[in-house]
């Protein structure tokens, strides 16, 4: 009985889960950043729920597999937001059921243009368009600012692919 009494109880919380999580498409919420993953993903607390945020127009060097850059552009995304409370302006959602967002810390600063501006992140042409986020990866490489101090690097979705390879 009390086994199947959790189930139930993980039914019902996976599916309260879900709602929330499907719900937020399109929305503008604040929440607070509990988790910093890699320099392009957190996790955030909204509504007592944890919530993967993938940012939206941007990608950065991989932590795992150390990719150069990973670490610092994970610490970049900390000192811009980490433990505190963000607007979350939800696009969609992506196939690893994370929210792609756009995410304005307390400073009222756009993180993931910040991301770019201080050279830790390439602007995702693969899925953005935004002419913004081009103009500031261009400005950060002429400045050879972070990432762009390499005289080589390497855009994240090669450096995966190329692991994939190996």
């Amino acid at each position: 009985m009390t086994r199947f009494l959790a189930l139930i109880f993980i039914s019902i919380f996976s599916f309260a889960q879900s709602q929330i999580k499907g719900n937020l498409s399109h929305k503008i919420f604040s929440a607070k950043v509990i988790g910093i993953s890699d320099g392009d993903t957190m996790e955030i607390l909204y509504k007592k729920n944890p919530i993967k945020i993938r940012l939206a127009h941007i990608d950065t060097p991989e932590k795992r597999g150390t990719q150069p850059f990973g670490n610092q552009a994970k610490t970049a995304l900390a000192n811009l937001c980490f433990g505190r409370t963000v607007t979350v302006k939800a696009e969609n959602y992506d196939r690893y059921k994370r929210l792609i967002a756009v995410v304005i810390n307390d400073n009222n600063q756009n993180v993931n243009q910040e991301m770019l501006k201080q050279g830790m992140a390439w602007h995702y042409k693969k899925y953005s368009k935004n002419s913004d986020y081009a103009k500031l990866e261009i400005e950060a490489r002429k400045n050879r600012v972070g990432l762009w101090k390499d005289n080589t690097p390497i855009a994240p979705w090669l450096w995966r692919e190329n692991k994939k390879k190996k």
